[in-house]
């Protein structure tokens, strides 16, 4: 049995993905000396609120969440924030891949909704890895799995996140909303003849405190 051990070198924003995307640079090394012919690797990426502080603008923020900050000893708690695999070359030792985490500026999702949140620090990461690996001996081949308790933890840093948005979505978001509310929406921007989406809702907001 191979015995293997996960760590995160870096996660950095993709320049030139096709949609939002980080890049977490592993580093996986193999410590019984086996040679490793490949591995189908899967990755659960979670979020784990609990493990960082927050300021006042932050806790506001984050009301919609975890409710009031008087009930967060009960809902900070870790939560998924996506699914993603890599196909890894073969090695022997140890290894460097990159590991492809798409992303979303949807603030339906809860990551999304996090991640926009926090005005700075970090953001605490555990990454549970799973799959297959693919070995290769003088008697031919074999299969396992990653063990269950593979995993790593990484703190990173809030401006990554928003300096990927910054590179898909400059000086921008978007919200979904359910059609009958966008056609309402629509045909309010049109009765008062208004040119912009940003003009609409600026004129809905009015005095509305922020």
């Amino acid at each position: 049995m191979s015995a293997f051990e996960f760590s995160v070198l870096d996660v950095f924003a993709e320049p030139y993905a096709a949609a939002p995307q980080l890049t977490a640079r592993l580093r996986i090394a193999e410590g019984t000396g086996r040679r490793i012919h490949a591995i189908a690797l899967r990755c659960q990426v979670r979020i784990e609120p609990q493990h960082r502080r927050y300021d006042e603008g932050e806790q506001r923020d984050l009301r919609g969440l975890f409710g009031e900050r008087a009930r967060w000893a009960e809902t900070l708690k870790p939560f998924l924030w996506m699914q993603c695999n890599t196909t890894v070359q073969g090695f022997a030792g140890h290894t460097e891949t990159d590991l492809a985490l798409p992303c979303t500026y949807d603030l339906d999702v809860i990551g999304a909704q996090y991640l926009h949140a926090l005005d700075a620090g970090d953001v605490p990461l555990t990454l549970l890895f799973s799959g297959t690996v693919f070995t290769r001996g003088s008697t031919g081949f074999g299969v396992e799995q990653i063990p269950w308790d593979c995993e790593a933890r990484h703190d990173m840093p809030v401006d990554v996140w928003r300096q990927m948005m910054a590179m898909y979505f400059p000086n921008t978001g978007w919200l979904r909303l359910d059609a009958e509310v966008l056609a309402r929406l629509a045909g309010y921007r049109a009765r008062h003849g208004m040119t912009s989406w940003e003009e609409t809702v600026g004129k809905l907001l009015g005095g509305a405190p922020s």
